[in-house]
This record gives C-alpha cells, sequence and structure tokens, in this order.
C-alpha cells in the first residue's frame, strides 16, 4: 500500500545510495549539547535549503506545468525554499562562529516528479528529527524556537502530501521522532563532501534498510542490506509507539497488525524489545502507508 510519491521517494533515495557515508564524531572539548543540537539542525536546514534553491532553478514553471502541475505548485515551493533559508539564517545567526556550513550534496533529482517525491521525504524527515531532538534541548529559548520550527516543517510535509500529491496530510494522529543517528543515517546518502572547517558532529549514519512488498499490518514483505539476516527484528515506529517482528528467511518479515497508516520508519534491531543506537544493524526506511478520505471516515466515525 505505498504511495507513489512513497516509491518515487524510495527511487530517488536509492539513486545517492552510492555516495559516500559521512560519519562525524564529536569534538575534543565539544560539550554544550544545546550547540551540537543547533548545528545538527543546522546540518539538516542547508540540505533542504539547498535542495530547494538548486532544484527549483532547474526546473520552471514550463517544467512543473509539462508534469501536469498548476504554476501554484511551484510558487509553493519557492515559498517553502524561502522558509527553509531562513531556518539557515536564523540558525547561523545562533551559532555564529561556531555554525556548520553548507555541503555539497547529491539528490538524484532526475525530473519534477522525483523533486516532488523527495520534497515530501525531506520535510518528513526533518519534522521527525526537530521531534525527538527536542528533549536533549537544555535552553527554553532554543527548544521555543525548534518548536517554532517543527511546526513549519509539519505543515511543509502535510501541504506536499495532500495538496500536491492529492494523499493524506495527517494520517496519523501522532508524528514519529527519530534520534539523532537514525536522522543522519536517511541524510547521509545525499551528502558528498563537506567543509573540512566544520565542527564535528556526534553522528553516524547506520546501513541502508530496504523493504520490498505491500507493507500493510498483517501482510509479508521483505527487509534486506548490510548485516540484515534471520534472527533479527524488524522494528517498525509509528507515531510513539514501536511494533516488532521477527526476521525470518531471507529477510521475510510479517508486518504487525499495529502498524496503521501515515508515515512509519522500519530500523533493523537485535533486540524484540527495543531500539537503540547500540542494537540497531540498519535502518531506518522510510514507509508511507496512504489512507483514503472513506477509509479515515470508516475509521473515525467508529470511534
Amino acid at each position: 500500500m505505498l504511495t507513489k510519491y512513497a516509491v518515487l521517494a524510495a527511487a530517488a533515495a536509492a539513486a545517492v545510495t552510492a555516495a559516500p557515508v559521512v560519519e562525524k564524531r564529536a569534538a575534543p572539548g565539544q560539550a554544550d549539547i544545546d550547540t551540537v543540537i543547533l548545528n545538527y539542525a543546522l546540518t539538516l536546514e542547508h540540505l533542504e535549503n539547498a535542495f530547494y534553491r538548486d532544484t527549483l532553478a532547474t526546473y520552471d514553471a514550463g517544467a512543473f506545468r509539462a508534469a501536469g502541475y498548476p504554476d501554484w505548485v511551484r510558487q509553493r515551493f519557492v515559498e517553502i525554499g524561502g522558509h527553509e533559508k531562513a531556518h539557515v539564517d536564523f540558525l547561523s545567526k545562533a551559532l555564529g562562529d561556531q555554525a556548520t556550513k553548507e555541503c555539497t550534496y547529491n539528490f538524484g533529482i532526475t525530473d519534477v516528479k522525483t523533486f516532488v517525491a523527495t520534497s515530501a521525504l525531506l520535510e518528513g524527515i526533518g519534522n521527525s528529527a526537530y521531534l525527538g531532538a527536542a528533549q536533549n534541548i537544555t535552553n527554553v529559548a532554543y527548544l521555543t524556537a525548534a518548536g517554532s520550527i517543527l511546526t513549519v516543517e509539519a505543515r511543509h510535509a502535510s501541504w506536499v502530501a495532500s495538496s500536491v500529491q492529492q494523499g493524506d496530510g495527517f494520517a496519523a494522529g501522532f508524528d514519529t521522532p527519530l534520534n539523532f543517528n537514525q536522522t543522519y543515517s536517511l541524510a547521509a546518502p545525499l551528502i558528498t563532501s563537506c567543509p573540512d572547517s566544520n565542527p564535528a558532529l556526534p553522528v553516524k549514519a547506520f546501513p541502508a534498510a530496504t523493504i520490498s512488498g505491500d507493507v500493510c499490518g498483517g501482510k509479508q514483505v521483505t527487509i534486506s542490506g548490510d548485516g540484515v539476516q534471520s534472527g533479527q527484528f524488524a522494528a517498525f515506529l509509528t507515531g510513539l509507539n514501536v511494533y516488532y517482528a521477527p526476521i525470518g528467511d531471507n529477510g521475510s518479515v510479517t508486518v504487525p497488525s499495529e502498524v496503521a497508516y501515515g508515515r512509519v520508519y522500519v530500523v533493523v534491531t537485535k533486540s524484540g524489545d527495543s531500539v537503540s543506537d547500540d542494537n540497531t544493524v540498519a535502518g531506518p526506511a522510510v514507509v508511507d502507508i496512504p489512507l483514503s478520505a472513506e477509509k479515515a471516515e470508516q475509521i473515525y466515525s467508529q470511534q
């Protein structure tokens, strides 16, 4: 039950999986957690800003029309790009001379459709990244600023999913947080190089995980990736919950019945009851399970 844009997003991400994975560690003496978190956020904002700036410079209004989109779609994407630049400017000013600089990227965009798909992918990841990082911020002012950016990222993701892709922009009652390494694992394949002067961040990228099949509660799918093997577990992160399923022969997994709709992240772990950086084998993989308006009405009218 993957949406069309989820398939395209996966294809866009797969196009750059050969890019070198950048692994960074904290620099000696780098103890200010808020500075680390702000630079982590700035790393993601630089990526999003470059994505919109560079791709929209490549695909003009005519290209969007040829792909079947009215002019207002590209105009709103330009607006989103402006928001991402504002986030970069804000965080760079807050960090001063400690601010990380923009890297170079390979987004694997081949046409307007893959641009839209990758936008949906990145905006959802950005939302999950801010949500996951918030608990670690110690400065109340920074926490408020992060919350202000988070809600904007969430509206971006919702608009792309609903207005552009004609899907459900809010298919679940709760968003899913990601920790630092989970987020970085999704961003790293898009990064080709960074300035040597950038401050090191205490993050690492896990091997990629790939899911094949119709991801829906109760159905069987196949999960693969470096280090993935039978006896491990697929952890389905959905909202504030995590559901586990054992990995069988040839990567076979039966999706837990509790996994419903919306953005789901799947992590391969050595444990069947916890997800941590220490027991993660691969992932996350990104899955978007669509919820039609008719089905949503059926579900929520019965509550």
